[in-house]
């Protein structure tokens, strides 16, 4: 294939915004091979090793290790590559490793299938995190991991990493984690935090730490321009995206529904003051972001119907509904109709569950909706 047909520098923005990034075309193989000697490379001699998530989040809490033990080498890992980080480690560590995993949650026992290999490797195994756990994949964790969860509607998992690290922090590295929480659980009081968010999805991972290891939450000027310079780009994909959206009634919630390569909660924000209730921002890659407010709190519920999960206010998915590329191409020039339908179709589910439990609890009020 011509790299000009993948070019982000050439494709005009309008084109761009209903396309995924170059790096989707890249075939799985390809990305497990670097993956791979990435993390050879980067476990060569570590004595400690970090597999988080590369948001803010998750990095910030590489941050915090960092400051409390010293040297750590990062592993990069999605939500969908928590096996393939933990079994680079297993393969891959030094004996004797300190390991931690921050603001990941494993979605099925494959994901961590390669634990109790890499606890016979490492030293220790600290796991923080906020997400929404299965309860039987937490106590298989805990078996072989020092777990620690924090309350997804109050904090962060840097904040889980600030309470639970063995370490006197400086001021700055609690406002970090509240300037980062402020962006996680999508509280939006702290303009610095779309800031901290921004610069995590644009930047290198190690940049990033090492940015927020010396200045915490209040960023450098520099930054301040680089920031300036990718937004031009990122307000342009965002209008665009939300000159799509459309607004379903679905029971007592109004659901935005959009599509395209966008920053998903400036766009969920923009369908909130419209009148939604809830959002979905479905990517041209296939995924979609799913944001709620005050009225609605069950994004978790809907994700985890379409293979995915989260938050009860921001959770994310990738339905199963792509077998090949003619799907994907049915899905970029339809702007996601089929991933709509089936994340809709999920809230329809949660809309049909809550008529049926006020129907049998009027029932179990008149005493005729129970069983001997």
């Amino acid at each position: 294939m011509d790299e000009w047909l993948i070019d982000d520098e050439t494709i005009p923005l309008a084109r761009r915004s209903v396309l995924p990034g170059e790096g989707f075309f890249t075939p799985d193989t390809f990305d497990a091979v670097e993956a791979e000697r990435e993390a050879r490379e980067r476990l060569a001699g570590a004595d400690r090793v970090v597999v988080a998530d590369p948001d803010s989040d998750g990095l910030g809490c590489v941050a915090l290790v960092r400051v409390a033990h010293g040297e750590a080498a990062l592993l990069p890992a999605g939500p969908h590559e928590i096996r393939e980080a933990l079994e680079h480690v297993a393969a891959f560590a030094e004996p004797g490793v300190d390991v931690f995993v921050c603001d990941l949650a494993p979605d099925s026992p494959d994901d961590v299938a390669s634990l109790p290999e890499v606890a016979t490797r490492a030293a220790s195994i600290r796991w923080f995190d906020h997400h929404q756990w299965d309860d039987v994949l937490a106590a298989t964790v805990r078996e072989h991991a020092d777990l620690v969860v924090g309350d997804s509607d109050e904090e962060c998992s840097t904040d889980v990493a600030l309470r639970s690290l063995p370490h006197d922090f400086d001021d700055r590295y609690a406002e970090l984690a509240a300037v980062t929480r402020d962006h996680d659980l999508w509280l939006r009081e702290d303009p610095r935090s779309d800031d901290l968010a921004d610069y995590a999805y644009w930047e290198e991972p190690e940049a990033y730490v090492e940015t927020v290891v010396e200045h915490g939450a209040d960023l450098p000027p520099e930054v301040a321009e680089f920031l300036a310079e990718r937004r031009v780009e990122k307000e342009a994909l965002i209008e665009k995206a939300v000159d799509r959206a459309e607004y379903r009634t679905v029971g007592e919630w109004t659901v935005g529904v959009t599509y395209g390569r966008c920053s998903q909660n400036e766009v969920a924000e923009a369908m909130r003051a419209e009148g939604a209730d809830a959002s979905v921002i479905v990517k041209p890659a296939g995924s979609a972001s799913i944001r709620g407010t005050d009225a609605f709190t069950r994004c978790h519920e809907v994700a985890a119907q379409v293979n995915g999960g989260g938050h009860p206010k921001a959770a994310g998915c990738k339905p199963d509904i792509y077998r090949d590329m003619l799907d994907y191409a049915h899905h970029w020039t339809t702007r996601g109709a089929v991933a709509k339908q089936t994340i809709l179709d999920a809230f329809r589910t949660l809309d049909r569950e809550g008529d049926a439990g006020d129907a049998n609890d009027a029932n179990d009020a008149r005493g005729d909706g129970g069983t001997d």
